[in-house]
C-alpha cells in the first residue's frame, strides 16, 4: 500500500488521511510519500519512496533501534516547529492561544539523568534501553543524548549490574550527574546482604560514584551528590526528580524569572528541592510547598546553610489533597507552580480564586496546561506568554512556561 504522510501526532508518528481512514506510520514526515504492509491502521515494513526535505541523517548510530529517541530522522527547526504546535494545539483545544517566547532546546550529549535497563549475562552484564516497543536491551555505546559524564559511569554501571542482578530479571538503573559524581541509585536488584554490601561499596569506591542507594538503602557514600540551585547547593534524596539537562533547568529558570519581575513575595508549588525557590530567594521572600518531606527537607537545609538569602519558608503538604487555600496566599505577589503531568486542578482553582497578580506555570504536559490555563482565563486572568522548552531532544516530550497575568479581581 502506498500513502502520502499529511501531518505528525503528539508522539511522532507520520499520520495519513486516506480514502480508507487515517492510517499511522513510524519513523515518516509530512509529505513523505512511502510503501508497506496494512496491519490494521499501521503501515509496517515501510519503504520510502519519496523523502521529505525536512529528513536528516540520524546522528546517532542506535536511532533505528534504541527505543529512547523519535525524531532525529528530522530537522532541528521541524522538531521545533512540530513542539511548538503540540502546544498550540492544546490551548485550541480548550479555546485559548497566546503569543510564544522562541523554544530553548537543549544541546545534544546534555542529560544530565537517566534510567537505564540492566540485565546479567552468561559472559557479564548488558546495559542499556529497550528497542522501540520491544523487550530487547539494547547497549548504547555510543548515545548522543547523554551527558559524557553519565556515559563514563557505564563501566562502573555494568560492574553493579554482574554483582546485584540476575540472568531472569532486569535491574533499573538511575544516575545522575552531581557536582560530586555520579549518584546511582537501582532498583530490582538481589536482596542485601553484608558480602554484598561490601562488593558494592568497593565498586562505588573504584568507579567513583558519589553515592549508591540499593532499593531503598544508601550503601555507600563518598561524598555528598550536590546539585547547584542558584547560589545554594543541594543535595537531593536517592532518585529525587531534578530537571533532565542543565541548559533546561536555566532556561526555565529565566522564563520564570521574567515571569513574575520584581516580585518581593513569592509562594512556590510542587518546589521539589528548589529548583526555582532557592533562586528565586536571592531577591525576594519565598514560601516554598511540596509534598516530599525528603524534597523539603533538603531544600530547607539549603536555605539554611546558603547566605544572602531572604527568607526562606518551607512546608511539606499533598497539593492535591490539601491545596493551599485562598486566604493562604494574602500579600503574596507571584507564584510559582510546576506540578507533574496530570497537573493541579485543584490548586490551580484555589490559586485563581486568590487572585495572586502574576502567576509562573511550569508544565511538562500541554493537555493539562491547557486545561488548568483555561481555568485561570475564566478567574479572570490573561495567558501573557508560552515558551516551549526542550530537554527532552529527539522525543515527543515537550516542557513549557507560561506567565499569567490578573486582568481582573
Amino acid at each position: 500500500m502506498r500513502i502520502t504522510i499529511d501531518r505528525l501526532g503528539h508522539l511522532g508518528d507520520g499520520i495519513a488521511l486516506t480514502d480508507s481512514g487515517t492510517i499511522y506510520a513510524s519513523g515518516l514526515l509530512p509529505g513523505e510519500v512511502a510503501e508497506g504492509a496494512l496491519q490494521g491502521d499501521t503501515l509496517i515494513n515501510t519503504r520510502i519512496v519519496t523523502p521529505s526535505a525536512l529528513r536528516v541523517k540520524p546522528p546517532c548510530s542506535h536511532a533505528k533501534t534504541c527505543g529512547g529517541c523519535l525524531m532525529q530522522h528530522a530537522t532541528d527547526a521541524f522538531v521545533a516547529e512540530w513542539k511548538e504546535s503540540i502546544i498550540r494545539g492544546a490551548l485550541a483545544g480548550q479555546g485559548l492561544e497566546a503569543p510564544f517566547r522562541p523554544i530553548a532546546t537543549s544541546p545534544a550529549r546534555s542529560r544530565r539523568r537517566a534510567t537505564l535497563t540492566g540485565r546479567k549475562t552468561k559472559g557479564g552484564a548488558l546495559l542499556g534501553f529497550h528497542a522501540r516497543a520491544s523487550d530487547l536491551l539494547l547497549p548504547v555505546p555510543n548515545c548522543q543524548l547523554l551527558h559524557p559524564d553519565l556515559m563514563a559511569t557505564f563501566p562502573g554501571l555494568e560492574a553493579l549490574v554482574r554483582l546485584g542482578g540476575s540472568r531472569t530479571t532486569e535491574l533499573q538503573l538511575t544516575v545522575t550527574r552531581s557536582l560530586a559524581g555520579a549518584d546511582v541509585a537501582v532498583s530490582g536488584g538481589k536482596d542485601l546482604d553484608s558480602t554484598l554490601r561490601l562488593e558494592l561499596a568497593r565498586v562505588t569506591e573504584a568507579h567513583g560514584f558519589a553515592r549508591l542507594t540499593w532499593g531503598d538503602e544508601t550503601v555507600a557514600l563518598r561524598a555528598s551528590p550536590v546539585q547547584r540551585m542558584g547560589r545554594a547547593l543541594v543535595t537531593p534524596p536517592p532518585g529525587a526528580f531534578l530537571q533532565a539537562t542543565a541548559e533546561g533547568e536555566t532556561a526555565l529558570l529565566q522564563a520564570v524569572a521574567l515571569a513574575i519581575g520584581s516580585a518581593r513575595k513569592i509562594t512556590d508549588l510542587f518546589a521539589g528541592c528548589g529548583t526555582f525557590a532557592l533562586p528565586l530567594a536571592e531577591r525576594a521572600e519565598v514560601h516554598a510547598v511540596e509534598g516530599e518531606a525528603a524534597m523539603t527537607a533538603a531544600l530547607d537545609k539549603a536555605a539554611r546553610q546558603t547566605e544572602g538569602l531572604r527568607r526562606v519558608t518551607v512546608e511539606t503538604r499533598d497539593l492535591f489533597r490539601r491545596p493551599l487555600e485562598p486566604d493562604e496566599f494574602k500579600g503574596v505577589e507571584a507564584a510559582v507552580i510546576d506540578p507533574p503531568r496530570a497537573g493541579a486542578e485543584a490548586q490551580v482553582a484555589r490559586l485563581g480564586a486568590a487572585k495572586v497578580p502574576v502567576i509562573a506555570m511550569v508544565s511538562c504536559n500541554p493537555v493539562t496546561f491547557a486545561r488548568d490555563a483555561r481555568s485561570l482565563c475564566q478567574a479572570g486572568y490573561r495567558l501573557d506568554w508560552v515558551q516551549a522548552i526542550d530537554q527532552f531532544r529527539w522525543s515527543a516530550h515537550v516542557e513549557l512556561a507560561a506567565r499569567f497575568v490578573l486582568t481582573k479581581a
